[in-house]
């Protein structure tokens, strides 16, 4: 499995993000959610800049990918996986779905603890939301991100598959649900039964600090039912409702890049 898929991880995870984010432009261009209230050209041209700075902060400062530090992992024997014997499909889920509670507890303790919300409140300040949100996340954030998830992989001994799969289904439901796309209610009510839908997810971009504060799932929708964290619907409506943080109404500083890469150490 190493010399097929690995080979070419990082293609294929370039090939699928890009895939699917043409793919949620042009479902938000035919069938919107919400009016945008701001320019779509000055959003995603500065979101996408933050992700390609991400990027490329990433290969600078942590040149080893999740991928190769699993090998890494599975090679030297570390971590639970590697010292019980389930069969792999077993494994491999196991870790994915770890993993993804692990990101929703992140994703809630950022909200939680202040100095992180002051980094995560740039993914939050975005006055529209749609599939370039995102993937809008402050660099130290994402540094952050990645040294939690090199951590997990390490006490688990997550195959590299497992991490492989993990990181492109989240890169791609991050997009999905971030979406301003219109779904029918009937299947949202399917969907959501499981996966995080973008009407379920809207509520967390919400003002209303008890609606911020509620949904922090990224894949599956059933960690915040367990967790006491479900809100199912917002209180004005997907229609009326006001995204973004209070306080944060300026959308030149909310939509700049250079801004935002500032916005955690203003008071």
């Amino acid at each position: 499995m190493t010399e097929t898929w690995a080979q070419f991880e990082p293609l294929l995870r370039s090939a699928i993000f890009f895939g699917v984010l043409l793919l949620m432009m042009m479902w938000e261009w035919a069938a919107p959610r919400r009016q945008r209230c701001c320019s779509v050209l000055q959003r995603w041209s500065n979101n996408l800049a933050l992700v390609f700075l991400n990027s490329a902060l990433l290969r600078v400062l942590m040149p080893m990918s999740a991928v190769a530090w699993a090998h890494w992992v599975q090679l030297n024997g570390f971590g639970l996986f590697n010292h019980v014997h389930f069969p792999d499909w077993i494994k491999v889920i196991g870790a994915v779905m770890i993993m993804d509670m692990v990101i929703y507890w992140q994703h809630r303790l950022f909200h939680r603890i202040p100095i992180f919300w002051r980094l995560h409140r740039v993914h939050h300040v975005d006055q529209d939301i749609d599939v370039t949100t995102g993937a809008r996340f402050h660099s130290i954030e994402i540094l952050l991100s990645m040294l939690i998830k090199f951590a997990v992989i390490l006490v688990l001994g997550c195959d590299p598959f497992a991490v492989f799969l993990f990181e492109v289904i989240l890169n791609a439901m991050a997009m999905f649900n971030h979406g301003n796309v219109r779904i029918p209610l009937g299947l949202d009510k399917i969907l959501r039964n499981v996966f995080v839908t973008p009407d379920m997810h809207r509520v967390h971009h919400s003002r209303i600090v008890k609606e911020t504060n509620s949904n922090y799932g990224f894949n599956l929708s059933f960690w915040d039912r367990i967790f006491g964290s479900y809100i199912a619907q917002p209180a004005m409506g997907h229609d009326d409702m006001q995204i973004g943080v209070k306080g944060f109404d300026d959308k030149n500083q909310t939509q700049s890049l250079h801004r935002l890469l500032w916005l955690p150490f203003k008071k």
